[in-house]
Formats: C-alpha cells, sequence, structure tokens
C-alpha cells in the first residue's frame, strides 16, 4: 500500500525541490555563460534572466506570486521653465494567460486632475468622475508602448509566443553586457542589454513613430534601483529617453502582488450600467 504525504508537505517538498534545482541552475548557468568563449543562445540568456527574476525559482515563482498586483509611485515629466511635473499613480493588473488577456488600470493623480486608463479584452478607454471618454491617441500609444516594451516582455516570452535573436556580447561604459532582440506578435520589435554578471536588464531600445509624426523616433528605458518584491527582482526606478533626451522617471514607492482585484475595476462603467439596465 502506498502512503500519500499531506498536502501541506507535498507543497513543501515542491518547493524544496525547486529550490535545490534553482540552488544548481544558479551555481552552475550564470558562470558557465559569463566564461563560455562562445555567445550563448538568446533563449539561454533569457531563461536566466528568468531565472533571477524569481529569486531562483524562476517562471514558476513569477507566474505564480505575480498574477495580480498593485503598484504605487510617482511619474516626473520635465515641465515649462524647468519646473518638474509630478503624476502620482496606482496601477492595478491581473495577468492573463498571455498579455494580451492582461487587465490593467492605471489611475494618475495631479494638482489639477484625476483620470484612469483601462486595459482590457484588446481595448483602452479612459475614466474621469465616472464618465467614460476616448483617450488621445499619444497617450494610448505610450500606454500601450510601456506594456509592450518592457521587462515583463522579456519574462513572458514563450507565453506571448515572441521571438528571440542574440545580438551578441559587447562592452558598455566598462559594462559587459548580452544584447537580446525580441520580436512579438505584433511585430514590435526591442533590444534588450542584459549584464553578463547579473542577468539583470539594465536597459532597452525600440523605435516606435508617435501619432501624427513621420519618422521614427528612438526610446531607450533604463532600469535601476533593482529590490526583491515578495521574492521577485524588480527595477524600482525606471528612466525613459526619447532621443536621449530624459522625458520621464517612474519611481516605484510600493508594490504588493497577490492583492484581490474587482472585476469592476476593469469594466466599462457605461456598458455596465447599461447592461444592468436594458
Amino acid at each position: 500500500m502506498k502512503l500519500k504525504a499531506p498536502l501541506r508537505f507535498q507543497n513543501v517538498i515542491v518547493l524544496a525541490l525547486a529550490l535545490s534545482l534553482s540552488l544548481v541552475f544558479l551555481s552552475f548557468a550564470p558562470s558557465s555563460l559569463a566564461d563560455d568563449p562562445k555567445t550563448p543562445t538568446a533563449e539561454q540568456i533569457a531563461e536566466t534572466v528568468i531565472v533571477y527574476a524569481g529569486n531562483g525559482f524562476g517562471r514558476v515563482v513569477l507566474t505564480q506570486i505575480r498574477r495580480n498586483g498593485l503598484e504605487r509611485g510617482k511619474l516626473t515629466r520635465p515641465g515649462e521653465g524647468g519646473r518638474a511635473e509630478e503624476v502620482r499613480y496606482e496601477m492595478r493588473f491581473v495577468r492573463g494567460d498571455k498579455s494580451e488577456k492582461d487587465k490593467v488600470r492605471l489611475d494618475s493623480k495631479t494638482a489639477q486632475s484625476e483620470y484612469s486608463l483601462v486595459y482590457g479584452e484588446g481595448r483602452i478607454f479612459g475614466v474621469i468622475n465616472g464618465s467614460v471618454f476616448t483617450p488621445r491617441a499619444d497617450a494610448t500609444a505610450d500606454f500601450i508602448a510601456q506594456q509592450a516594451h518592457s521587462i515583463d516582455a522579456l519574462l513572458r516570452y514563450k507565453e506571448n509566443e515572441s521571438k528571440l535573436t542574440a545580438a551578441g556580447k559587447e562592452k558598455q561604459q566598462g559594462i559587459d553586457v548580452y544584447v537580446i532582440d525580441l520580436a512579438d506578435k505584433a511585430n514590435r520589435r526591442t533590444r534588450y542589454f542584459i549584464s553578463a554578471r547579473t542577468f539583470r536588464v539594465l536597459w532597452l531600445d525600440y523605435e516606435e513613430t508617435p501619432p501624427g509624426a513621420t519618422a521614427p523616433v528612438k526610446y531607450t528605458r533604463r532600469f535601476y534601483d533593482y529590490r526583491l518584491a515578495q521574492g521577485t527582482l524588480v527595477p524600482y526606478r525606471t528612466v525613459l529617453l526619447e532621443e536621449g533626451k530624459q522625458t520621464l522617471e517612474t519611481r516605484i514607492l510600493t508594490i504588493t502582488y497577490g492583492v484581490k482585484m474587482e472585476d469592476s475595476l476593469f469594466q466599462n462603467p457605461e456598458a455596465a450600467s447599461s447592461s444592468a439596465n436594458p
């Protein structure tokens, strides 16, 4: 007769096994990638980034911990006359099995106004004072770019069926970095620069043609101040540059995963009202 361990002990066993396997991986993978005279494949680099982002547990922990969450922080933009404009924000999200099935709500507050941008079911709409509005084209483009050209896009490349290509190993500002390119299903392309020592994404580059413009603009997103948030690695400071000029700085103040989210947060209030009152 076979004895079956209680569920809680099964979970402990699984976690212990995952930890032992991840420690073995960490003890060999980074040094072998760093010391190997041959440049590793893009998939090898990406998978190592994923292991480190999950604090050794990799994709399993990232998927489990980051299923939903609440992030609070502030955005700083250069304003007129050299005065910076500051925006406080709260971002709530629920992740689907692919990025296109995610639900994201970004609530922003300035000294003049409060409004929300909501993404769900492939659509974006805005809410202000309980009324729905169509966001400006540039606001929509920025919102989409923030999701498409991100560290998460690399961490979830398999789920999103994105294609990776290795672009070599370089020394930038005295730092050895691996360079890989990602192309998603919409053919949006992002180039990642990854530390060959820590396997953290240091910065990424991409090009987009802003609404109403005729030529593409080169954007660079730089990541700083990596910290552990519930056992996963997160950069708490991000700087966005357009053609080399800083246009936005984002600082995370708090981030909490595993927060229960009501579906109503991501629903169009006008649509919900009309369905409730046919």
